[in-house]
């Protein structure tokens, strides 16, 4: 491919990933050329190298009889998923509590602050939370963790909609998040870590009561 037609391939995967990961596509759809390219207004080339490359990446699926999918969890891949965040989110706050400076403890004590501004709005919380989660991993200052960190998000968005619409999640959470924060202001490694675990604990708790929900739901229909 010439470099305008990378560029366009590269726009349109940007474009589709960032549709999956905001829950444009939910997991399950699907997705086709055609209208992927109508979608974005490109051609359906740019939408083909864009489809192979997130297949490549586990966010689209090839189903028989259905073709290309966004990809959807199970629950023993939902399992293993948290069970890796619990492990990099814990080691992410350990890090941030020996390196984080100033400016990133500071900017970490704005953006858990404000949770209470979006309190009545999930959609509002879930971006803050990833903004919060962010921030962690920069103040870690460790460029592999976070990129594996990053690769993790990509995953989570495969699992559709946020734990946080769960009744009294939000409360819970904004408690986790403050003593994640005071384990890393006080430079405290070790509390940090265990903090972050169980926050992630907390979250695949309530991400499995999603799930039942959805499946109990699905059987009465």
């Amino acid at each position: 491919m010439n470099s305008s037609q990378v560029s366009r391939s590269e726009a349109a995967y940007q474009k589709l990933k960032d549709a999956i990961k905001k829950g444009g596509m939910a997991p399950g759809t699907r997705v086709r050329e055609v209208e992927i390219a109508e979608r974005f207004g490109i051609s359906r080339t740019p939408a083909r190298e864009a489809i192979r490359r997130l297949e490549s990446e586990g966010l689209i699926s090839i189903e028989p009889h259905n073709g290309a999918v966004v990809s959807k969890l199970d629950h023993q891949q939902t399992m293993e998923l948290y069970d890796m965040r619990e492990v990099l989110e814990g080691t992410a706050a350990s890090f941030a509590a020996r390196h984080a400076s100033t400016a990133e403890l500071e900017e970490l004590e704005d953006l858990i602050a404000s949770e209470t501004e979006v309190a009545e709005d999930p959609d509002q919380l879930a971006n803050l939370n990833r903004l919060i989660h962010s921030a962690i991993y920069r103040a870690a200052h460790n460029r592999f963790l976070e990129k594996s960190l990053l690769g993790l998000r990509d995953s989570m968005a495969l699992l559709g909609g946020t734990t946080l619409k769960v009744e009294g999640r939000f409360e819970a959470a904004h408690a986790e998040h403050l003593a994640i924060l005071q384990a890393i202001q006080s430079r405290d490694e070790t509390r940090a870590e265990q903090a972050a675990r169980a926050h992630i604990r907390n979250a695949q708790r309530m991400r499995l009561k999603l799930m039942r929900q959805d499946l109990v739901l699905g059987e009465e229909e």
